[in-house]
Parts: structure tokens; sequence; C-alpha cells
């Protein structure tokens, strides 16, 4: 593009995206105002929780608590666990720049903060080191709220059957546990505690036993298991703050559904049956049904709907009626600026810095949100990384072609790319300098994304894969979920007769009870097919078997040849060797689908711990994984040390 063109199309994208703040701001104004009422005032928020000195306790009046209102009574609890959020919006800068910046998906520029530079070289794992988005205090001030709330909150109160607060009292103690799990994913072992801390000398006198992961798990998913029985649903089903699109703030979006925080826990201690068993209970019996999997309908972004009306070069073949309405009405960049069916949890900061709790990542990624007129700055501090463009250009894109018949679907591939990529990115190159000064759109609002239903997906298709049911995370893959993935006869021919019987029984997410609640009557795509196009095989209720080029024998043969390229190994044909392959597969899958949004680098740390406990090509092959994909950041730590993948508790 011209950089005449750009500076007009630059101009437009300010003006939309100017209009679109404005009318969020005003119609947050009276929402959000409520909104950190309840945050600061209708919950007790203590003032006190655990440092790691007495100096950092003089930041806050540590020995104060306010008891009102009381926890005894029969108020709508959920105002109460609200303020709990408030916590939870202090962390969420933190949580973001510490999973991006330590990720293969980002790179800095001249003009990135050092506090965010020293993140990204690892500059920060140093010890004596001090960083402004590396405080264990914002977690255990969360933890600490959580303690209290479950120490005094009545959960036998009832309004006729009902419990009034058993549903928060869930909730909280999710937050809790995610909280917890943040930590030992950032600092390995941490100190735990479960009663409220209150006085200085609690803090002084008490020697709190330190754990890792795995024991943290052992100690708070027994306590959350015993609530599957509980089937919650919404909280509120409408928006309650704010009216106005995508301004609306639904409660239900704000906690963190405790199956997935279960499924999180036992997939970073590599408990794949029961990580799965939890997102499969989830997807299956926790989803409201008016809403259960729309996510997976048809997601395209815009750039799908720019090929099909010939703004890019198309291949000679490309059917431009065919492929438009594959594109489908749901628009995947929508997930991140309203109320998309794809949200689960996200943490939502104030749309001004009057208004509360404000964050800086709109300007880390080149958009001035909280300007008197939001608009794009030249200031980027985060830019797309070489290695995740390469891989978003590398993609094929799967087009449905002229040579399909009404009887007769027909499907080709091109390099064209992963259409995500291009929906979230603006680019304007400098015809004299050759340089392209890129802005990444994806976090132009203040919202941070926690759980997506794609997500769930995606680590479901991990757990399934290291329980060596490859087949059914390709299909996640390639297909989606649906009966297709367990016909015996005129389905995926891809699942062996195995997985099948697994899907419907041992791991249910198609049993004759759950097959029904993925609908025949919509168009589902597999998560590669968000942005990849017609990766599946079945078009409305036919399954042609070989109908898209995306197929697992040569997708995941593909993959492996590149896995004994890069690391010099030998790779077979055996099921460990598809497994590795398949594990790398979904590792890209979450980079073109997650980036950006915070999990990057607690991905790759996982993933590479999945290596390093299967031992497949050396007792290390994990350390060495993550290395390589990290060498271009030039670390000031060796990261095939797992001793360096931590920072210290401070």
């Amino acid at each position: 593009m011209k950089n005449k063109e750009f500076a007009t199309a630059k101009v437009e994208l300010n003006n939309q995206y100017g209009n679109m703040r404005k009318n969020l701001v005003n119609g947050m104004k009276r929402s959000m105002n409520m909104t950190m009422k309840l945050l600061g005032a209708a919950f007790f928020i203590l003032q006190s929780s655990f440092f790691i000195s007495c100096s950092d306790m003089l930041d806050s009046d540590s020995s104060r608590q306010v008891f009102e209102p009381a926890l005894d009574q029969k108020t709508d609890s959920v105002f109460y666990a609200l303020g709990i959020l408030q916590g939870m919006q202090q962390l969420a800068d933190q949580y973001m720049f510490q999973g991006e910046m330590r990720g293969d998906l980002v790179e800095t520029t001249t003009y990135t903060d050092k506090n965010l530079r020293d993140l990204a070289n690892f500059a920060a794992h140093q010890p004596g080191t001090v960083n402004k988005y590396d405080s264990a205090y914002v977690y255990y001030r969360v933890i600490n709220n959580c303690n209290y709330y479950i120490a005094h909150r009545d959960t036998t109160l009832r309004t006729g059957a009902t419990f009034v607060a058993m549903k928060e009292f869930i909730a909280v103690k999710a937050i809790r546990a995610w909280a917890y799990m943040q930590l030992t994913r950032i600092y390995e072992k941490v100190p735990f505690y479960t009663e409220p801390l209150t006085q200085i000398s609690q803090i002084n006198d008490s020697d709190f036993p330190q754990l890792d992961m795995a024991g943290i798990v052992s100690r708070l998913a027994p306590d959350l298991e015993q609530y599957t029985d509980v089937k919650y649903k919404d909280y509120w089903a409408t928006p309650t703050f704010g009216s106005v699109a995508p301004s609306s703030i639904l409660p239900d979006y704000l906690f963190i559904p405790f199956d997935l925080v279960l499924g999180d826990m036992y997939l970073e201690t590599d408990q794949y049956s029961k990580a799965a068993s939890h997102y499969i209970r989830y997807l299956t019996e926790v989803v409201p049904m008016e809403r259960n999997h729309t996510a997976y309908m048809q997601p395209y972004s815009r750039n799908t709907r720019r090929m099909s009306m010939g703004g890019d070069e198309l291949p000679s073949d490309w059917s431009q009626q065919r492929n438009q309405q594959i594109s489908g009405s749901t628009s995947w960049e929508a997930i991140f600026t309203g109320n998309s069916e794809d949200n689960i949890t996200y943490i939502p900061l104030a749309p001004s810095k009057l208004q509360g709790q404000a964050s800086e990542i709109p300007l880390a990624y080149g958009y001035d949100y909280y300007a008197n007129t939001a608009s794009y700055v030249d200031e980027i501090q985060i830019v797309p990384s070489k290695s995740y463009v390469e891989l978003a250009n590398s993609v094929d894109f799967y087009y449905i072609t002229t040579l399909t018949t009404e009887t007769q679907l027909n499907v080709g591939l091109s390099k064209l790319g992963d259409t995500r990529y291009r929906s979230m990115i603006y680019e304007d190159p400098n015809a004299e300098t050759d340089e392209v000064t890129t802005w990444i759109t994806k976090n132009r609002t203040p919202r941070i994304q926690l759980y997506r239903r794609t997500s769930v997906l995606l680590r479901l298709a991990e757990a399934f894969n290291r329980l060596g049911m490859y087949d059914a995370a390709f299909g996640i893959l390639k297909d989606g979920i649906n009966k297709y993935l367990v016909s015996e006869e005129g389905g995926a021919q891809y699942i062996t007769p195995e997985t099948r019987e697994a899907l419907k029984t041992t791991y249910p997410l198609l049993s004759a009870a759950n097959v029904s609640k993925f609908s025949e009557a919509k168009s589902f795509f597999g998560v590669h097919g968000h942005g990849a196009g017609y990766t599946r095989d079945y078009t409305g209720t036919t399954y042609q078997p070989g109908l898209s080029p995306y197929q697992c024998d040569t997708i995941v043969g593909l993959k492996m040849k590149e896995i004994a390229a890069q690391f010099g190994v030998s790779v077979g044909t055996t099921k460990q060797d598809t497994i590795n392959a398949v594990e790398d597969l979904i590792c890209d899958e979450m980079a073109l689908e997650s980036a950006f949004e915070g999990s990057r680098w607690f991905d790759l740390k996982r993933l590479a711990r999945h290596k390093n406990e299967a031992a497949l090509y050396s007792a290390n092959f994990g350390g060495q994984w993550l290395a390589r994909k990290l060498a271009f950041k030039s670390p000031v730590v060796n990261l095939e040390d797992k001793n360096n993948w931590y920072l210290p508790f401070k």
C-alpha cells in the first residue's frame, strides 16, 4: 500500500476506533461508575495481604479491615464477590506483559519501556532485578480477599430451596485457585495459606509451606472437585453494567468456571485424563444451551471477506460466490471488542483514567486509548516477531474452487497465509526506507482475555494428544466437534476405532447424551479453519473423506520433517513421534489463535515440560525446543535450564 493510501486508511481507522471508543465511554460511564463502586465499596477489600518483607507492608494499612456489609446476611452475594475483581484489575497488565513479552510472538522496538524489554530478554530473571510488572503482591492481594470471603461467608442461607451464596462461593474458590496457579507458573514455589491474614503479626509469626504447582493442585483441587455436581450457569444473562455494545459488562464473563481452573491445574501437572474430563464437563454440561458452542460456527476473519471481494491476488480457480458464502456472519476479530459467544472470562478495565483501574496495554501496542481522541501512535513498544509473521504467512489457505458443482464440493489450497494474523495487523510500508510500521490491533481496548471457548478446545486437544488420542486432537483442529468424529460409517476416517469408543465413553465428549449438543443445524469448523479456510471434510450433512487438502497424515508428516530438520533428530513413525508432532501443530495453532492475549510464555513452558517428561529425543528435549523458539530474543539466561524459566520470588 502506498504511503498516501495508508495515511488515508490510518485516518479512517482512527476515526473508526475513535467512534467506537466514544460510544464505549458514553455507554460505560454510568455502568463503570456503578462497577467501580461495587468493586471498591460493596466488598470489604482487605487492605492486608501476604508480603515478602515488612517494608512492603508499609504500602497499605495492613492491620485494618472493614467488616461491613456483613457476610452472614442474605444479601445478594454476587456484589461481595465482585469486590474481589478489583484485585484482578490490578494484576491485569502484569498478567498480560509477563505472558507475552517472554513468548516467541512479539519483539521490542526502540520505544520499548525498560521493564518490558527486561522481560523480553529475560533480564528480569536475574536475581536482584526490579521490574514494575513483577510482583507476587498483586496475586496475594486477590488470594487474601478470597480467603476472607471463604472463611466468613455463610453458605447455608437459603431463599426457598436456593442457597443464595453458593454460586459466588464456588466462583471465589476458583479465583483463588487460579491466582495460586499463576504464582507457581511465575515463581515455581510460593508460600501457601488459606486463612485470611488481617494483622502483620500473622505474617511475621507464620511459617507458610512453600509449594510448587503439584503441591498447589494437591491442596486445592480436591476442594473444588466436591462441587462437580453443582449445575452452575450464568450469573446474569443480560448486561447489568451498561447497555451499549461493546461496552456492556456481563458479570457472567467476570468469573472463572471452576472446571476450567481444574482442567488447567491438571494439564500443568501432566494429569491429562483429569484435565480432559473437566474440559469436557464444561463443554457439555456447564455451557448454557442457548450459547452452546456458537463460537465454533464460521468465525472467519474479516480478511476472508476481503479476499472474496478481490482484494488479494487470488488463485485462478477461486470461486468468489462460494467463498463469500462460507465466510459466514461471525467476525473472528469481534471476539476482542464485544461480548462474543467465544468469551468465557475477561478482565475489564476502566474506559478512562478517572473512572478506575486503567491499562497500559493498548498504548504499548501503539494505540492511545485514553487520549481525548483515541488514535494510533508511532511510538509502538510491542510488534509481532519475525517468527510469528513467518508462521502466519506460511499457512495454506483452503478455498472452494470453481470446479465445485451442486453435488460435489471441490477444495484447493493457496499460500495466502492465515487470515487471523491479517485481521489484527495494520502495516505502513515506507518506500524510501523499506521499513514497515506495524500495529497490532487485538489489544486496542482495555480488556484482558483469560478464557475463550476456543482456548478451551485447544487445551482439550493438548490433553487428548498426550493421552494418545492424537487423532481426536487433530480432529479439533480440522473438523471441529461433531458427530462425524465418532461415526463408524460415513465419518472421519482418520479417527481410530479406539478413539471413537473413548469419545463416547471414557471421555464422553460425543456420547449418545452429548452428541446432539453439537447441532447439525450449524456449520462447524475446526479451530484451524478460523484462519485457514475450508479445512473440514464435510458440507451440510454430508461427510466427504479427503475433501480438503488439510489431512492428518499429510500435515503431521510435514511437521515431522520440520522437527527432524530443525533439531537434527531422527523422527520415526511411532505413536510417540506422532504425538510430539501433533503437539507442535497445536502449539502453532495456539500462536495463530491466541497471540497477544497473555498466555504464550506459559503455554510454551507447559509444552516444554510435556516434552521433557516424554523424553522422546533426549531427556531435555523440551528445554532445547523452548530455547530454540526464543533464541531470536538473545535471552541473558540459558533457557535450556528449566531453573531459568522462573522469576525470582519477590
